[in-house]
């Protein structure tokens, strides 16, 4: 059931702490000077809990994986857009973002399935299109309204419970890796998407291997 569903998915959007990272959060004092994009966003919250620090003092610092920065390039190239929700503001996780060159990036959101309806919207796609990646209690509403429920391998038992897929890895040791080789593979494009990636950054060397894939092509003949 869970593969039927991953054929159909577009979009893969998810959670970022416990999800892209480990959940643990590392506060460091920031360099005199240091421009924080997310600074007037952050204000916004002023005195509320839980949405991430509000200072140029100091700055929120996460570990991300690298295989996960690969998933996302494998989903681009597999037609699959991709993208965050979460509630936490962090200019960390902005300039991961950035780099990654996410297609959304919703941060400062406590209300994830208006922000999930909003982004689906914009996609111009079907919720049972979308895939949303979650590893806490926070996530279930999108989960429970989503084509493709994934929870990560350390998600709390409740997630798990409504999950479509559990991922091997946990968050932050390429879990979202986890979830894009499933649903590539659901969708009989992972062999595939994975030569084009090689082919990207070693064109001269895909090239040889084709040239030489020919000629025994041509011996056998």
């Amino acid at each position: 059931m869970s593969k039927k569903r991953a054929k159909k998915i577009k979009l893969l959007l998810f959670d970022v702490d416990g999800v892209l990272t480990d959940g643990k959060l590392y506060i460091f004092p920031a360099s005199p000077g240091i421009q924080q994009t997310t600074q007037q966003h952050a204000s916004k919250h002023g005195g509320t809990s839980g949405f991430g620090l509000r200072s140029e003092s100091y700055i929120e610092a996460k570990g991300f994986h690298a295989h996960d920065g690969t998933s996302i390039s494998l989903a681009r190239l597999g037609g699959i857009r991709t993208g965050l929700i979460t509630k936490r503001i962090s200019e960390t996780v902005a300039l991961r973002a950035r780099d990654l060159k996410l297609d959304f990036v919703y941060q400062g959101i406590q209300d994830k399935l208006t922000a999930f309806e909003e982004i689906i919207k914009r996609a111009g796609i079907k919720a049972s299109e979308a895939a949303f990646v979650g590893d806490d209690v926070i996530d279930l509403p999108v989960m429970r309204n989503c084509g493709l429920a994934i929870a990560v391998a350390n998600a709390r038992d409740e997630v798990k419970e409504d999950a479509h897929y559990v991922t091997p890895h946990s968050g932050g040791d390429g879990a979202l890796r986890d979830a894009v080789e499933y649903i590539l593979k659901a969708q009989g494009k992972w062999k595939r998407v994975v030569e084009k990636y090689i082919g990207e950054r070693s064109p001269g060397k895909a090239a040889i291997k084709k040239e030489k894939s020919t000629q025994s092509d041509s011996a056998r003949s």
